[in-house]
């Protein structure tokens, strides 16, 4: 039951994945349809952002009175109705309406699974349960080219990921069950007060600033490369418009496999040094940025910063019941993943500011300063709550 219960949460992460990469394949055929500008886009993907951080606020309060198995099921349901509402969707007010929902339902899945997964798995089942979601991102894009390149509409890539939602929900309806028959924590078995925290009682736990601030600079860099890796290739190391492109997905790709590599490696190494192992191939990337000699160290370089991506994220949430203890890691958790959804909102649109006010050859500046922040902020936060 364990082992059917483990692959069921394999597959919600996939299913996480599967429409986070949706708006930007399918924009470029969207715009033209709605008549609207291509800036558009930042409106929806705000409003899914800032329903995310809601829903990953509110993940302990809902958790706690419902369970991890209900949260997903319901969690996945409303993606799953979001994307029909896409599907469907004939003006841009539409779409935004949608977007509610959309985010609503991406934030408490988030939030509920990881931090089941960081007390009942272990630390590889982490890494590779993020490594799936790698696989759902990418998956998700394919399947909008598929629709887009054989005669169909966008429309016709979202009602495909829509039914295998569906899908997965009612494989979740059926398994709820087996979210009932897992072993009890010791903590569990504890009498703690089953009281969700407030935010200030949250944020006021040893500890709690430094995670948000390592979980905000992490997304930052993640997210910044991500959009500004290929324009950073072409525009300022002379790389093609074609190979850009290829190696910027090259950086996602990176990651995930890095989270399949890393599982194996968490057999070895604790999570703290999986961190620091990533923290430290992360600064050998940017530092290939910097050198000037061409595309060959820039192509190397966002690579690089990938796979140090990759053990960061899943092992810093594996940690944070060590670090908080169980009674107060969903609540913790869900904070780290409302600071993970704001960096990624702020940070990249910033750089986007730099770059065009001053320089796009900035890039590497910019990864180290917040890269420097992130390291100290978790070096903080191992000091904090050592134990």
């Amino acid at each position: 039951m364990a082992s059917l219960l483990l692959a069921i949460i394999y597959l919600s992460f996939i299913s996480l994945g599967l429409p986070d990469a949706l708006l930007g394949s399918a924009w470029p055929s969207m715009v033209h349809q709605f008549d609207v500008p291509i800036s558009y886009a930042g409106i929806i993907s705000g409003i899914i952002s800032a329903m995310t951080v809601v829903s990953a606020l509110q993940s302990d309060r809902i958790t706690r009175r419902l369970g991890t198995g209900p949260v997903t099921t319901i969690s996945v349901g409303m993606t799953a109705l979001a994307l029909f509402g896409f599907s469907i969707s004939t003006e841009f007010w539409m779409l935004c309406l949608w977007a509610i929902p959309y985010g609503l339902g991406a934030g408490s899945v988030d939030a509920s699974l990881n931090n089941y997964v960081a007390i009942h798995y272990e630390s590889r089942h982490m890494s590779w349960l993020h490594c799936m979601w790698g696989v759902g991102i990418s998956i998700g894009p394919y399947i909008m080219s598929y629709a887009l390149t054989h005669g169909t509409a966008w429309n016709t890539g979202y009602r495909v990921i829509f039914y295998m939602q569906i899908v997965l929900t009612l494989i979740l309806v059926f398994s709820l069950p087996l979210w009932k028959k897992r072993p009890v924590s010791q903590d569990e078995k504890s009498d703690k007060p089953d009281r969700a925290l407030k935010l200030r009682e949250v944020i006021a736990i040893p500890g709690a600033k430094a995670v948000m601030v390592t979980f905000f600079c992490y997304c930052a860099i993640e997210q910044t490369a991500i959009l500004w890796g290929a324009s950073f290739m072409s525009l300022s190391r002379g790389v093609s418009a074609e190979i850009a492109a290829s190696f910027a997905s090259l950086f996602c790709i990176g990651i995930t496999i890095g989270r399949a590599i890393s599982g194996f490696m968490t057999i070895k190494f604790t999570d703290p040094q999986m961190i620091r192992i990533g923290f430290g191939t992360i600064l050998t990337g940017i530092i290939f940025l910097f050198i000037p000699l061409g595309s060959v160290p820039a192509l190397i370089g966002l690579v690089l910063i990938g796979l140090g991506c990759a053990p960061i994220y899943p092992c810093v949430i594996h940690s944070t019941p060590t670090h908080f203890g169980e009674e107060n890691s969903q609540a913790v958790i869900g904070v780290q993943m409302a600071s993970a959804y704001v960096g990624t909102t702020l940070m990249p649109p910033l750089f986007g500011v730099i770059a065009n006010t001053i320089s796009i050859s900035l890039l590497p500046v910019y990864l180290l300063l917040i890269l420097a922040g992130m390291f100290f902020m978790y070096e903080k936060l191992l000091k904090t709550t050592k134990k």
